[in-house]
């Protein structure tokens, strides 16, 4: 009896061998395939894989926090050509070239109706007084050149320069005339455009080569 199961359990085995390695597939019997080839083609590259340290992965935390962290655009100006010059250096020296950049912005001409120079400063105070009590709102103008005198509009054309001056002169003031207070150009803004918490701090080292400019947003004009 003994004999007869273990000659019975050599058979099952060698049947099960034969089945499993395939030694019965002329017959129609073979194990199901299990195959996928594609998952070969779509494993990564073991050499590609780097292990970051302790050290390398509170780097890379940090940097995310800064990068999800809020942010605001921030700008300064408007520069003239040599102040831009000593802005550029300093930038260069304080702050990441990627967070900061000087677009240069053109600068439309501009007109007054003038009036002036005043031989003083009496005589200035004097006619500003005169020309208040006519409802009108002298300024001084911008042109240091223009000193000692006062404007009593500011036009992006001469026609309606004119045109205002023509309106003053009905009004009893003949001695205001049309110059071009400022011509043509162009000048030059700094713009950072992604300010963090973080970075704030840093920007004081370039606060000196502001030259008196602050910095604002950039959605005030």
């Amino acid at each position: 009896m003994l004999r007869l199961l273990a000659l019975f359990l050599l058979l099952v085995n060698s049947i099960y061998f034969a089945w499993s390695n395939g030694l019965l597939k002329a017959y129609g019997f073979e194990p199901a395939q299990q195959r996928e080839p594609q998952r070969v083609a779509q494993q990564i590259t073991p050499e590609a894989l780097h292990i970051l340290t302790a050290t390398e992965f509170k780097r890379v935390e940090a940097q995310v926090r800064a990068d999800l962290a809020p942010k605001e655009c921030l700008q300064a100006g408007p520069f003239d050509d040599e102040q831009a010059a000593t802005l550029r250096h300093t930038l260069e020296t304080a702050l990441s070239p990627n967070l900061w950049q000087l677009d240069t912005v053109p600068v439309p001409a501009r007109w007054i109706v003038y009036m002036g120079r005043f031989a003083t400063e009496e005589a200035l105070t004097k006619k500003r007084a005169e020309l208040i009590a006519l409802d009108l709102s002298p300024q001084t103008p911008n042109n240091p050149d223009l000193q000692l005198g006062l404007s009593l509009g500011v036009y992006d054309n001469p026609k309606t320069a004119n045109m205002e001056l023509a309106r003053l002169n009905q009004r009893g003031i003949r001695t205001a005339k049309v110059i071009l207070e400022r011509p043509e150009g162009h000048s030059i803004l700094l713009k950072l455009p992604t300010v963090s918490e973080a970075l704030k701090p840093q920007l004081n080292a370039i606060k000196p080569a502001l030259f008196g400019k602050t910095l604002r947003s950039c959605s005030q004009p």
